[in-house]
């Protein structure tokens, strides 16, 4: 029992650093497949699916702060700092890629 609540924190240390370039690589993925449909039919999903990645990467950021504010030894506690603040980075990284999609849609020629 305690070894499963031991890795349970472990993961919920480490949430932030596996969520945050998760959907940083799925918002740049399809931020490039969305484009054609996105063309073709003149709608514009990527701001949306922009927004859910991110608030995907502050959950994990999230999860990761609240270990890192439980944490008593010091692998736990740099782990979840560390995790807690790419995940805020990554977040980052996917809203302003986003601005970037709201003045460029990637029909322009």
């Amino acid at each position: 029992m305690v070894a499963a609540r031991e890795g349970s924190r472990y993961l919920s240390a480490w949430s932030g650093l596996i969520a945050g370039p998760a959907a940083w690589a799925i918002s740049t993925q399809l931020n490039y497949a969305l484009v054609p449909w996105e063309c073709g039919n003149h709608a514009y999903p990527i701001p949306w699916v922009a927004i859910v990645l991110a608030l995907v990467s502050f959950g994990g950021g999230f999860l990761s702060w609240r270990e890192w504010r439980r944490a008593e030894n010091g692998g736990i506690a740099l782990a979840a700092g560390t995790a807690t603040l790419a995940a805020v980075l990554f977040a980052a990284v996917i809203l302003l890629h986003t601005m970037a999609s709201l003045i460029f849609t990637g029909c322009e020629r």
